[in-house]
């Protein structure tokens, strides 16, 4: 079984790097992009018995692991 994890800062936690994009498209004649947000995506291949028993799982390594949860927020995908 696949599963997708997207993580992404939470609202109002400050992005440089997303800054840094946003600014340098800006140069490249891009203006019309007002913020950038930009994050991570893992993809993972688990032997699991069904999709609420992966879900489960690749939820406690997100928040063991994957993710920061204090900053960043996460969507689990089961595929």
């Amino acid at each position: 079984m696949k599963a997708r994890v997207h993580v992404m800062l939470k609202d109002g936690v400050l992005d440089p790097q997303g800054e840094a994009v946003r600014h340098a498209l800006g140069t490249l004649g891009f203006s019309g992009v007002q913020s950038v947000r930009q994050g991570k995506v893992i993809e993972l291949e688990l032997d699991a018995d069904g999709p609420d028993q992966a879900r489960d799982e690749v939820k406690a390594m997100c928040e063991k692991l994957l993710a920061n949860t204090v900053i960043e927020k996460y969507d689990i995908e089961i595929l």
